[in-house]
């Protein structure tokens, strides 16, 4: 069975572009959440926002000065100033009764509201005291000028945010201003993340001649958090059925997506899929992809979760996560907003690349400035090792059609999140 097996996993893989399109058809938003806006940084919103009242709410005054009749500083200058008659002054803050009729000016600050009548700001600088009662205005201003009105910034009604925004700082801040302090989220997925492997130990052990310390559960843990994820760290599973069925099942009990990082060894993954055809309501989707590092990677659809096997190499790993689980979360979570779309920077090659066709390469590379842009410089190592992803900045993808890159080939690296 395991042999028949590997032979169908290495002729049936699938593309990196039909992965996704697998994952756009078996995937719906996560149900919502209402939390406090003091929570919603980087939450996707559930439902269009609309704003329940005008904002700022009273017109008022965006400069220091006097609050006019703007028709009576017409032709006002220096040379020929309009006189004033000063009838009181509003401070920031305070609600005001006071009627500005023709000729007549009063005091505010930038803030205030406007007195009743007054249509203008002149600013203090165009004014000047010719007694305590009077001021003289050197420059005319027109209706509108240096004030705000009360429905200028939003209006009752009026479309805030839509369905699917991914909540900036400024988008609390405007929650706020408009008395708004929660708001429907979707809920964040929950990411389980296994680790498994006869030879892995934790990492406050000191390993044996053929253990390794577990390196994945603490990388996807951070990449699930980048995402917009919660991870759940499920521990290490020995390459045991039993055992391996058991933390599945517990694991979906709770998670949204379940992720097995390990079984590099034909037998350990023959082990991986199988109990992942064991568990109830279990369909693969993708058995092998066309890429490098990844191509052992497994897809399953359980009931209305998903669950990765993922191989065992960290590089493989970090590279399947950002290519497929990371675009699985942002779906998930309702949005394909921009800013949770991968970033890419242009850079020339600084050496040729190789790659075999038929499958996607994906390599390693760090961006290195020179006086013409960037350029991208091969990371060299062999597949598996940490030190390659510490190192590099970004990938570059070779498409499965290519047979390598040559040197000063201009390419789109896909930059590492901070």
């Amino acid at each position: 069975m395991g042999d028949m097996m590997t032979q169908d996993y290495f002729f049936k893989v699938t593309t990196p572009e039909q992965v996704r399109d697998i994952l756009n058809n078996t995937t719906k938003p996560l149900s919502a959440e209402k939390i406090s806006i003091s929570d919603a940084l980087g939450r996707v919103l559930a439902d269009d926002m609309d704003s329940p009242v005008d904002l700022p709410g009273f017109e008022r005054g965006t400069m220091d000065g006097f609050a006019v009749r703007a028709k009576d500083t017409f032709g006002a200058s220096s040379g020929s100033p309009a006189y004033l008659n000063l009838i009181g002054e509003v401070k920031m803050g305070e609600n005001t009764t006071i009627q500005v009729s023709q000729g007549e000016a009063v005091g505010v600050s930038t803030g205030s509201m406007m007195p009743s009548g007054a249509d203008a700001v002149v600013m203090v600088e165009y004014t000047d005291f010719l007694d305590d009662q009077t001021i003289e205005v050197i420059r005319s201003v027109a209706p509108g000028d240096n004030i705000v009105k009360k429905d200028e910034d939003l209006r009752i009604g009026e479309k805030m945010l839509n369905k699917g925004h991914v909540f900036r700082p400024q988008d609390i801040g405007a929650l706020a201003g408009v008395g708004i302090m929660s708001a429907n989220v979707v809920r964040s997925p929950k990411v389980a993340i296994i680790s498994s492997g006869d030879e892995i130990i934790t990492p406050d052990q000191t390993p044996h001649i053929g253990q390794i310390r577990d390196i994945n559960s603490f990388s996807l843990s951070a990449l699930a958090k980048q995402a917009g994820g919660l991870p759940i760290i499920a521990g290490i599973v020995k390459d045991d059925y039993d055992l391996l069925k058991v933390t599945m099942e517990k694991a979906l009990e709770d998670a949204d997506i379940a992720l097995i990082s390990g079984g590099s060894s034909v037998g350990a993954r023959d082990v991986t899929i199988d109990v992942i055809r064991s568990l109830k309501a279990s369909e693969i989707l993708v058995h092998g992809v066309s890429i490098k590092p990844g191509k052992p990677t497994i897809i399953a659809k359980v009931g209305d979760k998903h669950v990765f096997g993922l191989p065992g190499n960290p590089v493989s790993v970090m590279v399947t996560f950002e290519l497929f689980v990371g675009f699985l979360i942002r779906l998930l979570s309702g949005t394909k907003h921009p800013i949770w779309e991968p970033r890419y920077v242009k850079a020339k090659l600084n050496r040729n690349v190789a790659s075999a066709p038929g499958r996607e390469d994906y390599v390693c590379v760090r961006l290195v400035e020179s006086d013409n842009g960037f350029l991208a410089e091969p990371v060299l190592g062999k597949s598996a090792t940490i030190s390659m992803m510490v190192k590099a900045d970004g990938l570059v993808k070779i498409p499965l059609e290519y047979e390598g890159l040559e040197v000063g080939t201009l390419v789109d690296v896909y930059v590492f999140s901070n």
